[in-house]
């Protein structure tokens, strides 16, 4: 999956697909956070140094991942998925 754009609120964020649902985001042309899917709806910011996840609620984190799930679920991304699995 190649990088995309995101916005949360009036905030844009650039996200970068690592692979095992994982995900580096920046934010204002930076790089801001590692991101992993924990469950449908829970997402976890990963520690810099071990990149070993923060169980802890984070509201930004979660709708940050909410608006991940949302454009993986758009249609011209569904085709993207399907050829890199040939």
């Amino acid at each position: 999956m190649e990088p995309f754009d995101i916005e949360v609120g009036t905030v844009n964020y650039a996200v970068f697909p690592e692979g095992n649902d994982t995900y580096t985001i920046f934010k204002n042309g930076t790089e801001y956070i590692q991101i992993q899917k924990d469950t449908s709806t829970i997402w976890l910011k990963l520690d810099y140094k071990t990149d070993m996840p923060i169980f802890e609620e984070n509201e930004e984190v979660n709708l940050i991942g909410q608006q991940i799930e949302a454009y993986k679920q758009l249609p011209q991304n569904e085709e993207e998925e399907e050829e890199d699995l040939d």
